[in-house]
């Protein structure tokens, strides 16, 4: 069985991140983490998008579902 076959675990890596303590970090350390993190809210932004703008293309074609 292909790893995308199978089930998502409940609670991904964002949540994991969300309990991390911060207090380790250093200024330097937190401002590439809010750099990384903004990077991947843009490519989650995006992918969201094309798979919106693919659906309503789908819609327009066969019509919304039920």
């Amino acid at each position: 069985m292909d790893d995308d076959d199978r089930p998502r675990p409940r609670g991904d890596a964002a949540d994991a991140l969300s309990r991390e303590s911060l207090d380790s970090y250093s200024q330097d350390e937190l401002s590439a983490r809010i750099a990384l993190l903004e990077a991947e809210i843009a490519r989650v932004r995006a992918h969201r998008d094309k798979a919106a703008a693919h659906r309503a293309a789908a819609d327009a074609l066969f019509g919304p579902r039920c």
